[in-house]
């Protein structure tokens, strides 16, 4: 990882900084720009203290962020936290910074006394999944999972 990577918790104040990032994950699952739309789903999820979101700088610029949401665990008993979006710009891939970020994540479960950390990727996403499993992530084998939009 590289010295040049700092991670901060994103408060209100960096909006401006972080509405871009989320609208570029979004557009990268093929859903159209809306920064006003980003800007207020992302101010919402912070003022309500509904999320946390870790911001990662190199080199002075933002590089990426995390969002984790809260969730719980009844049979531990234990907070566990959903690691539901993970975004590094284009120029930034491949430089430690997405590294930096879920060490971060792993901190803040740590820090919390949480049980741990979940995420989802997509079959395809070989990358995602290489660094995951090199952080010490494991792929779940004992657990379909089923959704239900409505």
């Amino acid at each position: 990882m590289s010295d040049d990577i700092t991670v901060t918790l994103a408060t209100p104040d960096d909006l401006d900084t972080l509405a871009p990032l989320f609208d570029g994950y979004r557009q990268f699952y093929r859903q159209p720009t809306d920064l006003a739309a980003a800007r207020d789903f992302l101010r919402e999820r912070l003022t309500r203290g509904e999320s946390v979101i870790f911001l990662a700088w190199r080199g002075g610029n933002a590089a990426g962020f995390t969002q984790l949401y809260p969730t719980f665990s009844s049979v531990s008993m234990k907070r566990l936290w959903i690691l539901n979006d993970l975004f590094v710009v284009a120029d930034a891939r491949r430089a430690g910074v997405a590294q930096a970020l879920l060490e971060r994540a792993r901190r803040h479960a740590v820090e919390t006394g949480a049980k741990g950390l979940t995420l989802q990727t997509a079959r395809d996403n070989i990358p995602a999944q290489a660094l995951y499993e090199s952080l010490g992530w494991t792929r779940e084998q004992m657990f379909y999972a089923y959704n239900l939009l409505v």
